[in-house]
């Protein structure tokens, strides 16, 4: 592998891509130079396994929108919604394990959560987001969100907002406080703390869930998407809740899920050290790929238990009801056991890869068929979400034309 800075004239200035890309796979550092020169990245990081072996670890830009903190090696940036299939992951080792049943009723491992018709609810569909929570009965205060006792009580408390699983919703905060408070009550550990123990810790992954204070100084910081008005948060500001519930407007369920359990600042010190396993990941990208590259090579679940987390639990063409009106992929959306499957290529050419995006344009996945893993984590929010953002699309383009032109037989290419 050959090392080096490398660099595209952007509007303004030189931004020098620093890292490491083996032989052959030059077109992945070329478009991810170009995400700088001419996508409006302001910091990044991309990595790539192939086979168990890095191929691609590249970074570069600021850790800051000033320009005063560079892009390091291991600077951490937070993955939102990235943080979903980690906190999936913890599930699955368990499950594996024989310490929790897919089939069985969340409320045998947390009783208080059979309250307002919910003795039903499978811990699969917590997985699949299907149970209807998406968000708490009752708005709460701006720092519920770093009060674990206080939301998954109120989760507990409330009746769902439609038939759990009758239908499917992306649960955009509260997927990790429900998944995340089955680990805990059936591991004895929070979910930061299992996948500290159990999977980043023992592989040295650069990823933290909970980011401990010592670590915060190598964090960068989110930036708004180019072009956004000053003011409000980085996901900007939400509409309130159409008057006559949910059926009114498709958008409605996301707007209910950030409103009533607001997220906070997502730079500063208090969400940086919280565990919100739906949101606040904070990782590198060589990090999230190491983890990904687990799965990839069936050494951290059986190949088995892969199949399991990559099926579908969607109907054919069912719509998701927080996704369907804002994704450029069309209504439907299917979903595995806490992962994204693709049906739309944004994980490359295999059907079968899956993984998991963030707000703003951060994409990991896993491709077993090919031994593949991928990560690209950013500070630049962009337009898109869970995958579609055009940054990683062109990057997941290159590495398939590169595998492409080295190898043959390779499924999917």
């Amino acid at each position: 592998m050959r090392s080096g800075p490398a660099h595209r004239q952007g509007a303004s200035m030189s931004v020098r891509v620093h890292g490491l890309c083996a032989p052959g796979f030059e077109p992945v550092r070329e478009e991810f130079a170009r995400n700088f020169a001419e996508r409006g990245d302001l910091g990044a990081a991309v990595a790539v396994f192939v086979d168990g072996e890095f191929v691609v670890d590249l970074w570069g830009g600021d850790a800051d929108r000033a320009g005063t903190r560079p892009w390091e090696r291991d600077t951490l940036v937070n993955t939102y919604s990235m943080t979903k299939g980690l906190t999936a992951l913890c599930a699955h080792l368990l499950v594996e394990r024989g310490d929790l049943d897919l089939d069985a009723p969340v409320a045998r491992y947390w009783p208080e959560f059979a309250r307002a018709g919910k003795d039903g609810i499978l811990v699969r569909w917590l997985l699949s987001h299907r149970s209807g929570l998406i968000a708490p009965g009752e708005p709460m205060p701006s720092d519920a969100v770093y009060d674990w006792e206080k939301v998954t009580e109120a989760l507990a408390a409330t009746e769902p907002w439609w038939r759990p699983g009758a239908a499917q919703g992306y649960h955009a905060v509260t997927f990790g406080f429900l998944v995340g408070e089955v680990v805990r009550r059936v591991s004895g550990l929070s979910p930061g703390a299992f996948l500290r123990a159990e999977v980043t810790g023992p592989l040295g992954a650069d990823v933290w869930l909970g980011t401990p204070d010592d670590e915060h100084g190598r964090c960068a910081d989110m930036a708004r998407p180019e072009g956004a008005a000053p003011g409000g948060t980085v996901f900007g500001d939400a509409p309130k809740p159409p008057v006559g519930g949910l059926d009114e407007h498709p958008m409605a369920p996301v707007t209910l899920a950030l409103r009533y359990l607001p997220l906070g600042d997502v730079n500063g010190p208090a969400y940086r050290r919280a565990e919100i396993p739906s949101a606040n990941a904070h990782a590198t990208a060589r990090g999230m790929a190491a983890v990904y590259a687990e799965l990839a090579c069936g050494r951290l679940l059986t190949a088995a238990s892969v199949d399991r987390l990559r099926t579908s639990q969607s109907t054919e063409g069912e719509p998701d009801l927080v996704l369907a009106a804002g994704s450029p992929f069309g209504a439907a959306w299917p979903w595995g056991l806490g992962y994204m499957l693709n049906p739309y290529g944004q994980a490359g050419p295999n059907p079968r890869a899956f993984g998991h995006g963030g707000a703003g344009g951060s994409y990991a996945f896993a491709d077993p068929e090919n031994r593949v893993a991928y990560a690209y984590v950013m500070n630049r929010m962009g337009a898109g979400t869970s995958g579609e953002d055009l940054r990683s699309h062109h990057l997941v383009d290159a590495l398939y034309k590169a595998l492409r032109e080295g190898s043959e037989g390779a499924a999917g290419l």
